[in-house]
């Protein structure tokens, strides 16, 4: 636990790094349905090489590595392109989904307060239930209050719901393309016409679909219009580093005009240290994700995306099709891309019990709730593995069937309890309890 007095031996400490990792999940079989976008060791092969020719490289100062900030300002520009963009379209590379949603917060928060267009000192945002928890963040942050819109049927946000959500104090509307639990696409065309009428800023969260939903409708799949093509539409974040297959680290966030994305921008001139400038979150902007990211976007090119996007389509239409097979079991709403979830219609078939058998036959499935689910997010290596899949899930629901005291056990008893639990504020307090171990001075994991 001690920085060692003497170094050890390189070869030694690689060797650490090997054994240690032995315990994570194994993304490589395609048995991992979350965290992960794996093209497979070639072309991780190459994006190591991107990353590591720019290893030291910092984009905190583009005087510096002009190379950086061309790089960024190509992926923005092959970004707006394929989004719907034109010429005016400005942005910036972040180091990921979590600060793409962050920064338009506080940048349609200052931008408001410099307009004088709220007047309370509790500014608004209103977002549909199902809104990445990344804007619960944000809002946390940036001292926003989250105004939730509820979801119809559908899974998708009511747009007369937020209308009548709007006030004086109101600086900005999120909706999601698609939403992370559920995979759906929020109304974009109507939400667009709302902020025009109120004129309200605009973002949409495409931090999943960013990458991967352009190419979907060019295969001819019915995509409805959500990117900067919407009228209304003031900005979009989308994540590379998910179905645009780069490594981690590299998201991109884009405004419409200069007129929005400059009250982003952090100026401070009379540190002693000098003239501090920074156009995101970030000081210190990791040199590597950035040239990965622009190195992924080239080398794949928008043949190679549409390819890997079939193969995704196809896949999703596959397990979809399993899943359904399946009397106990549906899949929820009817997701446009390759993000879905899946939950029990039978008492009898525990749906958490079902995943923790489901963990016992060595995949890795996330939980959902509201309502309880399934969680899947397909990828292209998912194509080898759907028949093994299916088979794994039909035992797993003929198990929990057969045997009602699994639904008593493991983290289907931990979720169901969780659900039961009339106030919510017992089960953050529990959770942050358990996170104050595992970042303790003795990190104690909980399993």
């Amino acid at each position: 636990m001690e920085i060692p007095e003497k170094g050890l031996a390189r070869e030694q400490v690689l060797e650490m790094l090997r054994e240690f990792k032995e315990g994570d999940v194994n993304y490589r079989d395609s048995k991992t349905w979350s965290l992960v976008y794996y093209l497979g060791d070639e072309h991780t092969r190459f994006l190591v090489e991107a990353y590591s020719t720019f290893i030291s490289e910092n984009a905190l100062n583009p005087m510096a590595f002009k190379s950086l900030k061309r790089f960024e300002h190509e992926v923005v520009r092959m970004s707006a392109g394929l989004l719907g963009g034109d010429d005016n379209v400005v942005g910036v590379m972040t180091s990921g989904g979590t600060e793409s949603c962050l920064l338009p917060v506080m940048t349609y928060r200052d931008r408001a307060a410099s307009k004088g267009l709220f007047r309370s000192k509790k500014p608004e945002m209103i977002a549909p239930r199902s809104i990445h928890v990344a804007w619960e963040k944000a809002a946390r942050y940036f001292g926003v209050k989250m105004v939730h819109a509820p979801l119809r049927k559908d899974l998708r946000v009511d747009v007369e719901a937020v209308k009548k959500l709007i006030n004086r104090n109101t600086v900005l509307i999120v909706g999601s393309a698609p939403s992370y639990p559920h995979g759906v696409i929020d109304p974009i065309a109507e939400l667009g016409q709302v902020a025009q009428e109120h004129n309200l800023p605009f973002h949409v969260d495409s931090c999943l679909g960013g990458f991967l939903l352009p190419f979907v409708e060019q295969l001819g799949y019915e995509i409805p219009a959500f990117d900067f093509r919407v009228p209304g539409v003031t900005s979009i974040s989308a994540d590379i580093h998910k179905y645009g297959y780069s490594a981690k680290g590299a998201s991109v966030l884009l405004y419409r005009k200069m007129d929005y994305l400059k009250h982003q921008f952090f100026v401070h001139e009379s540190w002693p240290g000098g003239v501090f400038i920074s156009p995101a979150l970030l000081g210190t902007r990791p040199g590597g994700a950035i040239a990965a990211a622009w190195a992924s976007l080239k080398a794949i090119g928008m043949e190679g995306y549409l390819e890997l996007a079939r193969k995704v389509m196809e896949t999703t239409e596959a397990l979809q099709e399993g899943i359904r097979s399946i009397p106990e079991l549906e899949v929820l709403s009817d997701p446009e891309m390759s993000v879905f979830a899946y939950r029990s219609t039978a008492k009898k078939a525990n749906i958490f019990a079902i995943g923790d058998q489901m963990e016992e036959r060595g995949w890795q499935v996330d939980r959902l709730q509201h309502p309880e689910a399934l969680h899947a997010m397909v990828t292209p290596l998912h194509e080898r593995i759907v028949e093994e899949f299916i088979a794994d899930l039909k035992r797993s629901v003929e198990r929990v069937i057969a045997d009602p005291s699994l639904a008593k056990k493991g983290n289907a008893a931990l979720y169901g309890m969780i659900a039961k639990v009339p106030l919510k504020g017992v089960v953050k307090k529990e959770v942050l309890k358990m996170m104050e171990q595992i970042y303790g001075p003795e990190m104690k994991m909980p399993y």
